[in-house]
């Protein structure tokens, strides 16, 4: 008897290795490195030599690393003094304007009143508007109050930067937490705040984070409004004292590397710090409700 004939179309067909996860990887690290390379070079030039930092063709790595500009940054200007501005700042702002954008934010995820629409976009008026629009305003009216040079008068200034987006993405998190869980509390006797501060922020951790995080390195960074509005060293911050060691016919790359160095350390450590519950955050306001 002859052997029955095989159906080849029936047989699964072998699959040609593809070039997808090659040119995955390749792509990858080609982005980390452009991504990371300046900070690999800011952190090498800051302990480079002043002739090592000038030198054609440039030296990549140097002869006999040297703290020395760490030193002139620390201890021989005033970017200590900076940090701390810095921080208060950063600090001050961001606390401020996560308080306002929870209760506005809530407001509009969760009640309907007249006007609503109209609010929720008029609050995104405001990160629209050109900075070199508002500046004059702004120093006006903290003059007037008598706030330039001053700790809030930077604080109020960067809640204002910071709060309409901090709103906006707190609105789209809040609406991705469903309601019937406040609703059966409010059923059970809690209030309208015990519900808040008892269900949906915890619920809503990595929501708080990313504005947090978004806040807290925006106003970290800024330098226009610090330029314009803080000119006594008591109050300057870190991206001003780098400024200082630029002079009309000489540039101190050794020291600026360095204090740029510090500068970068607290963003670095909170990334790492909040890097899942920031990306989390971002994402799921984004994507539910």
């Amino acid at each position: 008897m002859t052997a029955p004939a095989m159906d080849v179309s029936a047989q699964p067909k072998m699959k040609k290795p593809g070039l997808g996860w090659p040119v995955i990887l390749i792509g990858s690290i080609l982005v980390i490195v452009v991504c990371l390379f300046p900070f690999v070079w800011m952190g090498l030039s800051s302990i480079k030599t002043l002739k090592e930092l000038y030198s054609v063709p440039p030296i990549w790595w140097p002869a006999v690393p040297s703290l020395d500009n760490y030193y002139k940054v620390l201890f021989e200007s005033n970017i200590p003094r900076y940090f701390l501005n810095s921080v208060i700042i950063s600090v001050g702002s961001t606390g401020l304007a996560l308080i306002l954008a929870i209760f506005a934010s809530y407001g509009f995820a969760r009640f309907d009143f007249k006007g609503k629409a109209f609010w929720q976009a008029f609050v995104l008026v405001g990160q629209l508007l050109p900075t070199a629009a508002i500046i004059v305003p702004l120093f006006i009216t903290l003059r007037v109050l008598g706030l330039v040079n001053t700790y809030w008068g930077l604080i109020l200034v960067y809640m204002i930067v910071t709060l309409p987006l901090s709103v906006w993405m707190l609105t789209s998190y809040f609406k991705a937490i469903p309601v019937e869980l406040e609703e059966a509390a409010i059923i059970d006797g809690a209030s309208r705040m015990g519900v808040l501060f008892r269900i949906t922020l915890p619920l809503s951790l990595p929501g708080l984070v990313a504005v947090i995080v978004y806040a807290f390195v925006t106003t970290w960074n800024e330098f226009i409004f610090a330029l314009c509005f803080a000119t006594d060293s008591s109050v300057k911050t870190l991206p001003i004292g780098l400024a200082e060691f630029s002079t009309e016919f000489n540039t101190d790359w050794g020291a600026v590397m360095a204090a740029s160095v510090v500068m970068t350390l607290p963003i670095a450590l909170l990334f790492l710090v909040f890097q899942k519950m920031f990306v989390g955050g971002l994402t799921a306001g984004a994507t539910k409700g």
